[in-house]
């Protein structure tokens, strides 16, 4: 009797083990079998979306046997159990999830806007150091004509200086000779 229990109690503790996780489908009342058809008797009703363990497959009749959440094991047809969590346990994390999804959201098209206007307004600060570079540029070509144009006047008004200067000279030598000549005393002291 005692091996009987130990064996039994080493059956349910190792089936516990390979349990896997599941659920009843999320729409329907399941009735469940006392065996895997629906020839066995009906020893309970589950509710859809119910958390259960799936413990065996039995893939002649297409049917699982399943341990409810208060441990007692039936069996339900294979297209009443879903694997995972229901959506009753899903949807609240999904709900949450969304939430964040959304708060991230509304940050990040806050953020968004923000970059937009600081874009703008670097947009327009661009344009108007492009404008005042264009009227830089613009001075910087006139002072260079105005320099090109002085150095061309200075060195007119050397030439002319100079002409003068010589034309003077021309002038002064022609006229020179029909001066009169003073004439040297006759001085012997030298």
């Amino acid at each position: 009797m005692k091996k009987l229990l130990l064996i039994i109690t080493f059956l349910f503790v190792s089936t516990s083990a390979i349990a896997e996780k599941g659920h009843i489908a999320d729409d329907a009342m399941v009735y469940v079998h006392n065996g895997p058809s629906n020839q066995y008797r009906i020893i309970t009703r589950i509710k859809s979306g119910t958390a259960v363990e799936i413990l065996k497959r039995d893939p002649k009749s297409k049917y699982v046997q399943i341990r409810m959440p208060k441990g007692k094991i039936g069996w339900v047809e294979n297209t009443s159990v879903d694997r995972g969590d229901s959506l009753s346990v899903r949807l609240p994390k999904l709900q949450s999830s969304l939430e964040q999804s959304q708060s991230l959201v509304k940050q990040q098209s806050i953020q968004i806007e923000q970059l937009q206007a600081e874009s703008n307004s670097l947009k327009e600060e661009n344009s108007s150091l492009t404008q005042n570079v264009a009227q830089l540029q613009a001075t910087i070509k006139e002072l260079n004509f105005q320099i090109e144009s002085t150095d061309e006047s200075n060195l007119m008004r050397w030439f002319t200086h100079g002409g003068l200067v010589a034309l003077g000279g021309v002038i002064l030598g022609l006229i020179l000779p029909y001066f009169p000549k003073r004439r040297k005393r006759k001085d012997d002291w030298f």
